[in-house]
C-alpha cells in the first residue's frame, strides 16, 4: 500500500488550472490529449499526464439546468476512449459506456454528446474505457449545472481532490493494472493535493466549495480549517436542511458542497492515522468589508420521484473476493453475487417508474464505492427511513448499505464499484429499465 508523502504540497498560481467555460448556447469541444501538471512543489519537474483541452483537470463546464448541452468530443490520443457524465440523469445513449451505450471513440474520431441535465448541482466527466488507467492519468473534469436562483456568494469554487503515484523526478509510475493493486485497495498514489478553480479568498467572504474526489481508489478523510459553514449537498443533490460538518469522508466519485464564511486561510487537510497532511489551501488576499451574517439557507431541492414504501423488488448485491476475502464462483478477482464482469443479461430488469430496494452487502476486506449510472438513490437508515440522496455510496468492509431507487430512466445502466481497479477486475454489472 502506498502512503502519502509527508512533504507539504503548497499550491501556486498554476494550480488554478480549469477556468470555467460557459457558453450561452452550452456548446463545447472537449479534446482528449496529453497534458502536464505541477504535482511536485513549484520549481521541480512537472508530471506528464493525459487531459482534456491540454489540462488536468479538464475545463470546468458550467451549464444551466434544463437546457440542452452539446459537447463534441475529439479523441487526439493514440488509444480509444469515451466520456461518461457522472451523476447526470441523461438519455441512455449519451451515458458514455462503450459496449453498453455507445461505440468506442477511436484515435482521430469524434463523438457528439447531447443531453439536458435535469438537476442543478456538482457533477463531473471522465473517461470510461480502461478508466482505472485513463482516469488515473488525468482524463476528467468538473461539470457544474447551475440553477436559475443561485445563492448569494462572493465566490463559487470547485476543488478537485486527487492522488498520483509518481517518482522523485515527478514521473508517473507504471504498473497500471497490476494484480496486487486490483486485489487490494486499488492504485493508491503517494502524492495528493487539491486543485481549486481559484487560489485566494478574502476574510469574511461567503463561498461555496464544491469538492470532487476524482481519485481512482483513495477515500479521502478530509478536514477543512478556516471555513465556518454547512454542508448543503451530496453528489449534486441538495440537503433539505444544511448540516454542520467536522471531518468529511469522501469516496472516489463522491462530491460534497459546502457554503461557509472564511475566517482564516482555508486549509484542506488529509486526516491520517498519526498525522495531518497538507493538501493545499485558499490563501487570504485582503478583507471583505461587506461580510454576510445571514443564516446559510438550503439550496433548491431536486424534484424527483419518491420511492414507494413497499418496493416491488427487494434485491441483494453481494460484493465478493479480493485479498483476504472468501472464495466466490466468479472468474476474476472480484465478483457481484458470484459473477465477475459484465454478464450478457442484465442483473435485474425494472419497469419505468418501479421502486426497488437493494441491499449492498460487502463480504470483502476492503471498502467499495458503489455507483449507479443514470439515477440517484436514497441511502436507507437503520430504521428504514430515507437518508441522503446520492449516486455513489461507500460501503465499509464487512458492512452493508440498503438503498432505495426509483428506476425512472429507461435504458441499460452500469452498476459498479468506483474503486476503478475493482471494477476492472470483476466488480461490475448492469440493469435495464424498460
Amino acid at each position: 500500500m502506498f502512503e502519502l508523502n509527508r512533504r507539504l504540497f503548497v499550491l501556486s498560481a498554476a494550480s488554478a488550472l480549469f477556468a470555467p467555460q460557459v457558453s450561452s448556447a452550452s456548446q463545447f469541444v472537449l479534446r482528449a490529449e496529453p497534458s502536464r501538471l505541477q504535482i511536485l512543489p513549484e520549481g521541480e519537474a512537472e508530471t506528464a499526464l493525459l487531459g482534456f483541452n491540454g489540462s488536468t483537470p479538464g475545463p470546468e463546464l458550467r451549464v444551466p439546468k434544463g437546457k440542452e448541452v452539446a459537447v463534441r468530443f475529439e479523441n487526439a490520443l493514440d488509444i480509444p476512449t469515451a466520456v461518461h457524465w457522472h451523476g447526470i440523469r441523461l438519455n441512455n445513449a449519451m451515458d458514455g459506456v462503450p459496449g453498453l451505450t455507445q461505440r468506442l471513440v477511436q484515435p482521430g474520431e469524434t463523438f457528439d454528446y447531447v443531453f439536458t441535465p435535469p438537476d442543478a448541482g456538482t457533477f463531473w466527466y471522465h473517461a470510461h474505457h480502461q478508466s482505472w488507467e485513463q482516469v488515473a492519468k488525468g482524463l476528467y473534469g468538473p461539470l457544474i449545472v447551475e440553477d436559475e436562483a443561485n445563492p448569494d456568494l462572493d465566490h463559487d469554487i470547485t476543488v478537485v481532490l486527487d492522488d498520483w503515484r509518481i517518482n522523485e523526478a515527478g514521473e508517473l509510475m507504471g504498473g497500471f493494472g497490476n494484480m496486487h493493486d486490483f486485489a487490494h485497495a486499488g492504485r493508491l498514489g503517494n502524492n495528493a493535493m487539491v486543485l481549486p478553480s481559484r487560489n485566494t479568498v478574502k476574510l469574511g467572504d461567503r463561498v461555496r466549495i464544491r469538492i470532487i474526489n476524482t481519485a481512482t481508489a483513495r477515500v479521502f478523510p478530509l478536514r477543512l480549517e478556516g471555513l465556518k459553514g454547512r454542508i448543503v449537498a451530496f453528489d449534486g443533490m441538495a440537503l433539505g436542511t444544511p448540516r454542520a460538518f467536522e471531518d468529511l469522508q469522501i469516496a472516489p466519485a463522491q462530491r460534497v458542497d459546502l457554503i461557509g464564511d472564511v475566517t482564516s486561510k482555508v486549509s484542506f487537510l488529509f486526516v491520517g492515522r498519526d498525522a495531518l497532511y497538507d493538501l493545499g489551501s485558499l490563501d487570504i488576499d485582503g478583507d471583505n468589508p461587506n461580510r454576510k451574517s445571514s443564516p446559510i439557507a438550503p439550496l433548491d431541492e431536486t424534484h424527483a420521484h419518491m420511492p414507494s414504501r413497499k418496493p416491488s423488488q427487494s434485491l441483494t448485491l453481494r460484493m465478493e473476493g479480493g485479498a483476504m476475502g472468501g472464495g466466490h464462483a466468479g472468474s476474476d478477482i472480484w465478483a457481484f453475487n458470484g459473477t465477475s464482469g459484465m454478464p450478457e443479461k442484465p442483473w435485474a430488469i425494472f419497469r419505468k417508474g418501479e421502486s426497488a430496494e437493494i441491499d449492498l452487502v460487502n463480504d470483502t476486506s476492503f471498502p467499495h464505492g458503489i455507483h449507479l449510472h443514470g439515477h440517484h438513490f436514497f441511502e436507507l437508515k437503520a430504521d428504514g427511513s430515507l437518508g441522503d440522496r446520492r449516486d455513489t455510496t461507500l460501503v465499509p468492509r464487512g458492512a452493508s448499505q440498503k438503498i432505495a431507487v426509483v428506476f425512472d430512466n429507461p435504458g441499460k445502466w452500469l452498476l459498479h464499484c468506483h474503486m476503478l481497479g475493482h471494477q476492472a477486475s470483476g466488480m461490475k454489472t448492469w440493469v435495464e429499465v424498460i
